[in-house]
């Protein structure tokens, strides 16, 4: 493999750190930063590609392959400086669960005392997860997973402190509550594969939803998310949360309207909303994503050439990846 020298400037990230300290503004180069929901993007590529792709021993290696290949089409289209693969250390945090005990439950395979619990995943996608690491990792692609938070989180986290324009990668709705327009935050949603993805920006929100950023986080805890195993209050949908939104501005205008004879509530609206009190009240910070997780240092910058060219030789040869690997390198010389 072409060694090419670049220049790359370490960013330590901490709490309360700008993300624009230690990007090392290179002269007449404008950063933008794309995160990724990795666990979201593999399980898609799992399922776009078929397991009939597989390494010269014969185990699948679909979930790997396609996601090299999402990542080459994202940096192709988009062109980001830095990027970040943001991982699920605990895919169903226990204070998350504490709170809503339904929290992701019917997606739990085994349950544990100490440490996250076991996801119900394909026998198949579970043995490419180490794959992935391991290729991230050799490429020199920021990958960043945290004890006790979901990839949500670490996202939430590096938006929050970034300055730079943001676009984050995931097949999950619940990001759509840190779009902001004025600094630069959007959510880029694969419709199909990623080479058909949905730009949602704050226009995009009110359009389909009726609400902003900030406001999507109230619409999706009253309209509930079954995936999630979030139960929403009661008769209350999508339309009818987005009205209520609306009329009385956010979730506390809301709650406060149930306790004033005046306000402009239905009687079963009005019962719905004083019965569902207890859930109401924890739900914004299981639905909300952490912007305060204690990021470890990391080197965000995109690689231009292999961090360890010789371990990435090794699992290309071991796991057959081929081709999607070789055009993902050289997009990243390009």
């Amino acid at each position: 493999m072409r060694r090419v020298r670049l220049a790359r400037a370490r960013v330590r990230v901490r709490v309360g750190d700008s993300l624009s300290v230690g990007y090392g503004m290179m002269r007449g180069v404008t950063r933008r930063l794309m995160l990724l929901d990795t666990a979201s993007l593999y399980f898609r590529a799992y399922f776009g590609m078929p397991e009939s792709v597989k390494a010269p021993d014969g185990t699948p290696v679909n979930a790997v392959r396609g996601l090299l290949e999402f990542i080459d089409r994202l940096v192709r289209d988009h062109r980001p400086t830095d990027l970040v693969a943001c991982m699920d250390a605990d895919w169903r945090p226990h204070w998350r669960v504490e709170l809503i005990p339904s929290y992701k439950a019917h997606r739990v395979a085994e349950e544990h005392a100490v440490g996250p619990d076991e996801e119900e995943v394909p026998d198949t996608l579970s043995p490419q997860v180490p794959v992935i690491e391991a290729v991230l990792d050799a490429l020199g692609i920021a990958r960043v997973g945290v004890a006790g938070y979901e990839a949500d989180d670490v996202i939430g986290t590096f938006t929050a402190l970034a300055k730079e324009p943001v676009d984050i990668v995931t097949g999950d709705r619940d990001l759509y509550q840190l779009v902001e327009d004025a600094r630069e935050v959007r959510v880029l949603y694969p419709l199909k594969g990623v080479g058909t993805l949905q730009l949602t920006d704050e226009a995009a929100l009110r359009e389909k939803y009726g609400v902003d950023g900030r406001g999507y986080v109230d619409l999706a805890l009253l309209r509930g998310d079954p995936s999630d195993g979030l139960p929403g209050v009661p008769g209350i949908g999508e339309k009818t949360a987005a009205k209520l939104l609306d009329r009385f501005g956010d979730l506390a205008g809301i709650m406060a309207a149930v306790d004033d004879p005046a306000a402009s509530l239905t009687p079963s609206q009005r019962k719905r909303l004083d019965e569902a009190r207890s859930y109401v009240a924890v739900a914004p910070r299981v639905v909300r994503v952490a912007v305060d997780v204690p990021l470890p240092d990391v080197d965000t910058a995109l690689p231009r050439t292999p961090r360890d060219p010789a371990t990435l030789e090794a699992l290309a040869t071991r796991w057959g990846l081929g081709g999607s690997l070789q055009r993902l390198l050289t997009t990243l010389q390009g």
